[in-house]
């Protein structure tokens, strides 16, 4: 799967005072009426289990200039316990952090849950989204963060 491009973005959850973020590219679209998105979260992650706890997540489509940040939310950079120390965030419906700076940003009630062996399928349904009219988005391809280029 290396060989395949793909956006790059952060999910994060929150309960109560926890907040809990990862990098994905795992984010598909999948209907517009309603809108409804899917992530898919390795069960061994603490964002899956409080996703899971929280029934909401919310995600942050990164820009070109943000590799930074999604090595620091893919646990890149070591020693780096809270990963949200510093940056600045927002919220819209759910209470979930979004990151600024990013392209767009959508915030989700967890519809459904799939269960797989290492990993669950998120079904997310919008409550909240928001973008800016323009910029370049980050992208992954053979394990290397980059910028699209048309």
């Amino acid at each position: 799967m290396r060989h395949w491009t793909s956006g790059v973005s952060i999910v994060t959850s929150r309960l109560e005072a926890e907040q809990r973020g990862l990098t994905a590219n795992s984010l598909t679209s999948i209907s517009l009426d309603p809108p409804l998105i899917s992530i898919t979260l390795a069960a061994r992650t603490r964002t899956h289990a409080l996703t899971a706890q929280a029934g909401a997540f919310a995600v942050t489509i990164l820009a070109a200039d943000q590799a930074a940040l999604a090595a620091r939310f893919a646990g890149e950079i070591p020693e780096l316990g809270d990963r949200f120390a510093g940056l600045e965030t927002f919220t819209l419906e759910t209470g979930c952090p979004l990151l600024a700076g990013g392209l767009a940003w959508m915030d989700c009630r967890v519809a459904f849950m799939y269960p797989m062996k290492a990993a669950t399928l998120f079904v997310g349904e919008l409550t909240a989204a928001q973008f800016v009219e323009a910029g370049e988005p980050l992208v992954y391809h053979h394990r290397t963060y980059g910028r699209f280029t048309p």
